[in-house]
């Protein structure tokens, strides 16, 4: 496995990790590692909300969620050599939840709290949750799908 540049502690918020992440892309804010070009490393991140959103089927977290700590972002991470304006190659060659923490939530945001675009079709908070098991993941209530599909690269290109 990788090296883990960057590992998060799903009981903390992320101003409180080992490493604090940030909320926004600026040039002011400093790396906090490095690396070199074609170096493979671990990410480990949180969900956007800081682990605001709770795993169980009540939707008052995400009613009462404190929309002014959320989209929290790993790193930054400084690659060693690349300069301002150069465009920057990554690969990501695996992608998952952490492990003892395999789920995710869908959630649909009061009208109170910033709700969304169909508030008056929907001006309650809910939240549905994705309890992920392999490659499929089933939601409460019970749906089952598949999350991840083979890519055939020979079937990708870009449009005219």
């Amino acid at each position: 496995m990788p090296k883990t540049l960057f590992k998060v502690d799903l009981t903390k918020p992320m101003d409180q990790q080992e490493l604090p992440g940030h909320n926004r892309w600026h040039p002011d804010i400093p790396a906090v590692v490095s690396v070199n070009p074609g170096e493979v490393f671990r990410i480990e991140c949180k969900d956007w909300t800081d682990g605001q959103i709770k795993n169980n089927d009540d939707p008052k977290d995400i009613e009462d969620v404190d929309l002014t700590v959320v989209h929290v972002l790993s790193g930054p991470i400084w690659v060693n050599g690349a300069q301002p304006g150069d465009i920057l190659v990554v690969d990501l060659l695996d992608i998952g939840a952490l492990q003892g923490d395999e789920w995710g939530f869908t959630g649909i945001f009061a009208k109170e709290n910033g709700g969304g675009f169909l508030t008056d079709h929907f001006p309650k908070a809910a939240k549905a949750i994705w309890d992920f098991q392999g490659i499929y993941t089933s939601s409460r209530p019970k749906y089952r799908t598949k999350v991840l599909e083979p890519v055939d690269t020979a079937d990708c290109g870009f449009l005219d």
